[in-house]
């Protein structure tokens, strides 16, 4: 059965101004993402994947082309972000951090109460509640990330290589964290990595995008069940002929760029 498309990305193109230059970050983007799938945008640095997450957040502008995120509930909000690092509020608690989202949105308190202790479980971050972002690790602060974006129950999640800044075993956990919580929810995500192990572990689909200007010019399924484990990627010939396609895609794009 198939899902029904959830957001809809139309040759979207984005330039950027400075002085006398100009710089074209996207070129045509078009690309449909369905509700509650996975897909993880895969590119050489300087592609153009962060600023299509950032156009999808409202937070730039695209030059031309269009893209519609398709509305469920009205009280949601349309998306949350989660970006690498300098996710979390500084000077709010851990709790306060989570429900962040909800008390903006004038929410009751209840609700408010009820789902953050939720993701607080969920998350692990149950007896850290009352910390400070100051007296947290990175993959802590990370948790926090994820637990606010999850809690706020919006249409779409969108996350910048959120796990790329820690150690292995951090990132090991966050992952499989990430994987049991999305398996509940089913929350439409795109979700940038320039880890091929961790897009194969992860996604549903794999877009893989050209060096600059940004194009979609591949993708790539991921037939393995769920639920599945680092060790199942590794060990699985499709997914092994999938890590060298998608390697040989960035290596290729990074020497034409150099060209």
């Amino acid at each position: 059965m198939s899902r029904q498309p959830k957001i809809i990305i139309k040759h979207l193109t984005k330039v950027f101004y400075k002085k006398e230059s100009r710089v074209k970050a996207l070129d045509r983007i078009s690309a449909t993402i369905e509700e509650g799938e996975f897909v993880c945008l895969v590119g050489p640095s300087g592609c153009g994947k962060t600023t299509l997450l950032r156009i999808l957040a409202d937070l730039e502008k695209e030059s031309t082309g269009s893209y519609q995120i398709m509305t469920g509930q009205e009280d949601r909000p349309l998306q949350s972000m989660v970006f690498q690092e300098r996710g979390v509020i500084p000077w709010l608690t851990v709790e306060e951090n989570v429900a962040f989202g909800l008390k903006m949105r004038k929410l009751p308190k209840s609700v408010i109460k009820e789902r953050t202790a939720y993701y607080l479980k969920k998350t692990g971050l149950t007896a850290y509640a009352s910390l400070y972002p100051k007296e947290l690790s990175g993959g802590m602060k990370q948790r926090v990330s994820i637990a606010r974006a999850f809690a706020n129950d919006p249409e779409i999640l969108l996350m910048d290589e959120p796990f790329a800044a820690l150690d292995e075993q951090n990132k090991f956990i966050l992952q499989e964290e990430l994987l049991a919580i999305w398996s509940e929810t089913k929350k439409t995500v795109l979700f940038i990595t320039h880890s091929i192990d961790e897009a194969l572990l992860l996604a549903d689909r794999v877009l893989l995008m050209s060096a600059q200007p940004g194009k979609i010019v591949k993708e790539i399924k991921v037939s393995l069940p769920r639920p599945r484990t680092m060790e199942q990627v590794r060990a699985d010939p499709d997914a092994a002929a999938h890590f060298i396609e998608i390697r040989k895609h960035l290596q290729d794009e990074v020497q034409a760029s150099r060209k």
